[in-house]
């Protein structure tokens, strides 16, 4: 019997690579890959990489040096290892990559993942094995099916692809050059997946995209549905306790998305909605297509029909050109809406988009970083203020959390409430899997501490639980 290779992927950046790496697991199980957390005693070691922070490529070189010290102690004891670069980085750089470590054997963008078995053959061959086309299509109708024991392993929580790439051509993002334009699955496939998940013991799917609610897939009838009918469509599924989905842009907020949190209850009240900028002479810089006061009204309409609706976001400091009253305006719009979390970065350029251009063009419009610094700080100061307030309220509250797996502390379970906070508990085992009532007594950093309602309560809360999945099935 041949001894199964071991596979190391390290991935960086989004929600979408941390599923791409799933799907390049699955991909591979079929060529007698398994997982190992070691790359040192790997066979195949991929490098899934992400291109929007700041030096992306040069943070790809050097752990790519590294690895060849691997690579090179492994032939020396006779074992072939296999280093491949995949994801945004991959995208970008082409044979660049292969140019500059030669070390390298597979070069892979985004949409080809499928094609790995074959470019390793080719690989093995001493052929050139990159491939960073845009066959967006054919990537989704080629995506494996996970098996059950691998979906049993990845837990009760899941991601689901529905969308991939970007049309907005936001004046600072390299998605659109990286990811391509945007695509959605069809609705069918979808199903499949999450029917697949479900049967197979997840709880909790997330529909990811670059630009998640621009999705516009064809049903089974071959008309155009929208995120909103899609998630309708999903919670009709037996065992889903639990829908989200990431990331979402302002401008695709439509009414079937706010119906969707009115009227469905699987689907969680708290979104991420990154604005990036309270200025609205910045977001027309950044070509975000809407102004501040758009997307105060967007939160509202969140805010009509689900009062309880939290929200998280992501700002850029620094922008080019980015004066004390914009960094001031972008501080009265976090005071204004409340986040329950937030992702802040300053501004790096990415080359060949219009932003780097600008800024390269008319080196006035640099902001120093001193400046940036001392921006990032006060504004993560805000956010972190309001995310532990809103921490703080859920103690003396009894709570829904989805129970995920054993936690550090022996006899201890930990979980995630709707608003995606981690959520401990001392009980058995036996509830991982299960949505039940906490009652917080306290708040550890950005965790609770909780214990489970009385069991009448939560017999109550698990029947009310399946009333709500019935009137959806």
């Amino acid at each position: 019997m041949t001894p199964p290779r071991k596979l190391h992927i390290k991935s960086y950046g989004c929600q979408m690579n941390v599923y791409d790496a799933q799907r390049m697991v699955d991909t591979l199980a079929p060529e007698g890959f398994v997982e190992t957390a070691d790359p040192a005693e790997a066979d195949l070691v991929i490098l899934n990489t992400c291109h929007i922070r700041e030096k992306a490529s040069e943070k790809v070189f050097s752990e790519l040096g590294r690895l060849r010290v691997i690579k090179e102690e492994a032939a020396r004891t006779g074992r072939e290892m296999k280093i491949a670069v995949a994801g945004c980085v991959a995208q970008a750089e082409g044979a660049e990559i292969t140019r500059r470590a030669s070390t390298v054997d597979v070069v892979v963008g985004p949409q080809s993942y499928h094609n790995l078995p074959k470019l390793l053959a080719k690989a093995r061959d001493g052929a050139p094995a990159i491939e960073t086309e845009f066959p967006i299509e054919d990537k989704f109708s080629a995506l494996p099916a996970p098996k059950p024991a691998a979906i049993r392993a990845r837990g009760v929580s899941a991601f689901v692809t529905v969308q991939e790439g970007c049309d907005k051509f936001c004046t600072f993002c390299v998605v659109p050059y990286t990811r391509g334009m945007e695509v959605s699955r069809p609705v069918a496939d979808i199903v499949a997946d999450a029917k697949r998940l479900a049967e197979n013991g997840v709880r909790e799917l997330t529909l990811i995209g670059q630009n998640v609610n621009a999705y516009h897939g064809d049903d089974e009838n071959g008309r155009t549905s929208s995120l909103g009918r899609l998630l309708h469509r999903l919670a009709m599924l037996p065992g889903i306790a639990r829908l989200r989905y990431s990331t979402s842009h302002p401008r695709d907020v439509d009414d079937s998305l706010i119906e969707a949190h009115r009227d469905i209850p699987a689907v969680m009240p708290f979104v991420h909605l990154p604005v990036q900028s309270g200025s609205d002479r910045i977001l027309a810089a950044m070509n975000r297509k809407h102004t501040a006061a758009d997307y105060i009204r967007t939160i509202e309409r969140f805010r009509k029909v689900r009062p309880e609706i939290a929200f998280s976001s992501d700002f850029i400091v620094g922008f080019p050109g980015e004066s004390e009253q914009d960094f001031a305006d972008t501080l009265a719009l976090v005071t204004q809406i409340g986040y329950a979390g937030a992702y802040s970065f300053k501004y790096s350029p990415r080359p060949g988009t219009p932003a780097a251009d600008m800024q390269e063009t008319d080196t006035a419009l640099a902001v120093p970083a001193a400046v940036m610094d001392e921006r990032l700080a006060q504004l993560q100061a805000l956010i972190d203020a309001q995310q532990a307030s809103f921490n703080r309220a859920a103690i003396g509250r009894t709570v829904e959390v989805l129970f995920e797996r054993a936690a550090r502390e022996p006899g201890q379970i930990v979980g995630r409430t709707a608003y995606l906070q981690p959520a401990h508990v001392m009980a058995s085992p036996d509830i991982i899997g299960k949505v039940l009532p906490v009652t917080i007594d306290s708040l550890e950093r950005y965790s609770l501490k909780g214990r489970l309602a009385s069991e009448e309560t939560a017999v109550a809360s698990l029947r009310s639980t399946q009333r709500e999945s019935e009137t959806f099935a």
